[in-house]
């Protein structure tokens, strides 16, 4: 989302990264850049400004250590602002009350349906919740049913009344029946409509005074620029709103949205969501944000997203096969699928310090494995468990089993053997210390 922000920040500063000292033109002249490029990324003009005015006051008359240079200063201040301006800690969504009620405002396409679905499942998965989803938006059937499909996806509980066209009253059903099955969290998926009017606003409004929730988050589609922010003042003019979730975070967009709401409404960015799959749901947290738009990775994000699908007792049987020197393709293909799991690979490989802007303009498909499982898959059960076995004639009948080539098979192969070599010297540890032994001295 904000690869267009960091290329343009890189580039401002450039401006002072061959300096010796910060002075007042310096940082004039990389400042300009850096509001230039707020500006083209959708955020807000006036906090664009009060952003780099600030960054300025900080900056002229910084007394810069021997160890760090003017550049490095500067993204350390801009960091700094820029982590302030998103909302400075995370905050996390309020589980008050029993039923916790959670109420979702927004237009309609911002995807909140989705996100609803989205929540319940983090909410499950992630704190242990019993939630239950409940269908308030009584004008369009297809949200309903969608809501449904989307509850059972999840195996979550779903709550609707067939005609019953008063949300109010479906929301307050909704609670006594949580209460008399023991579900302990509602995410009440309300009406949008394609702009604001007074007749949604009364209705939300009116739900929001019968339940009393313990969290109203406001849902928008980060993709629309500044008309976000707008929207985002108007509903919180009427409903006072406790945080805003970011969804379609993973478009074609400049940022803008992420970086002025917090500045306009005083209100938490909370979730960021992203895709259509049920997990693909962010907390928010404006270090970590910062850390990429800067170009610095998110590498905290990419090791909780890792022990998310790390397996302990696989671990340990995969580290005795690599001993016994044991491992074979029905592990590597376990491995696959425990990286896709993961999400996205360019959006992982994003995560890293330094690969993601070396990622910039590569073209990583989300089925980059499908031609390695593919391979692997066309292999026989005694193949994929004895390696050893393919010769010439396995690998040119795997070839035209995968639709694929000889020369693809080969060089899977040999990747494979240099991956089992490579992750045994790992595995047995001694190993790797007679290979550090045995390397030349420089």
């Amino acid at each position: 989302m904000f690869d267009n922000l960091t290329d343009k920040l890189d580039r401002a500063f450039k401006l002072i990264k061959g300096e010796g000292k910060i002075t007042e033109i310096n940082v004039a002249e990389t400042l300009k850049e850096v509001r230039r490029a707020l500006l083209d990324a959708d955020v807000n003009y006036k906090i664009a400004k009060s952003f780099t005015d600030t960054v300025k006051d900080k900056a002229i008359g910084q007394d810069v250590l021997k160890s760090i240079k003017p550049g490095q200063m500067m993204v350390k201040i801009l960091h700094e602002e820029l982590v302030s301006l998103m909302g400075g800690n995370m905050t996390d969504v309020s589980m008050k009350g029993n039923p916790s009620i959670i109420l979702l405002a927004g237009l309609q396409g911002s995807g909140k349906t989705t996100f609803a679905a989205k929540l319940s499942t983090h909410l499950k998965k992630k704190r242990g919740r019993m939630p239950m989803l409940v269908a308030c938006d009584v004008y369009r059937p297809a949200a309903i049913e969608q809501l449904r499909i989307l509850a059972e996806q999840g195996e979550v509980a779903f709550y609707t009344e067939p005609g019953n066209n008063n949300p109010v009253k479906i929301a307050s059903e909704a609670v006594r029946h949580a209460k008399l099955h023991g579900y302990d969290t509602l995410i009440i998926d309300t009406a949008g409509r394609l702009a604001v009017d007074e007749q949604m606003m009364k209705e939300i409004k009116s739900i929001k005074d019968a339940l009393d929730p313990s969290e109203i988050l406001f849902v928008v589609d980060s993709m629309t620029g500044q008309d976000a922010v707008n929207t985002a003042k108007e509903f919180n003019d009427r409903l006072d709103y406790n945080g805003v979730v970011l969804t379609k975070f993973d478009g074609d967009t400049r940022g803008g949205a992420a970086l002025s709401i917090r500045a306009v409404v005083n209100k938490p960015i909370k979730f960021v969501s992203t895709g259509e799959k049920l997990d693909a749901i962010d907390v928010f947290y404006p270090e970590r944000m910062a850390d990429r738009i800067l170009g610095m990775g998110d590498i905290v994000s990419l090791v909780e997203k890792a022990q998310e699908q790390y397996d302990v007792e696989e671990a340990r049987r995969l580290q005795k096969k690599l001993v016994k020197d044991q491992f074979n393709f029905n592990d590597f293909l376990s491995q696959i699928h425990q990286i896709k799991k993961m999400g996205n690979v360019k959006d992982l490989a994003s995560m890293i310090p330094g690969v993601g802007k070396a990622l910039k303009d590569v073209d990583i498909d989300d089925n980059a494995f499908k031609g390695i499982e593919a391979i692997i898959q066309s292999m026989t059960p005694e193949e994929r468990a004895n390696p050893s076995v393919l010769n010439g004639g396995r690998r040119k009948r795997i070839a035209a089993g995968s639709g694929t080539n000889i020369q693809e098979v080969n060089k899977l192969i040999k990747q494979f053997d240099e991956t089992r070599r490579l992750m045994k010297m790992v595995a047995g540890g001694k190993n790797l210390a007679r290979m550090a032994q045995n390397m030349p001295k420089r």
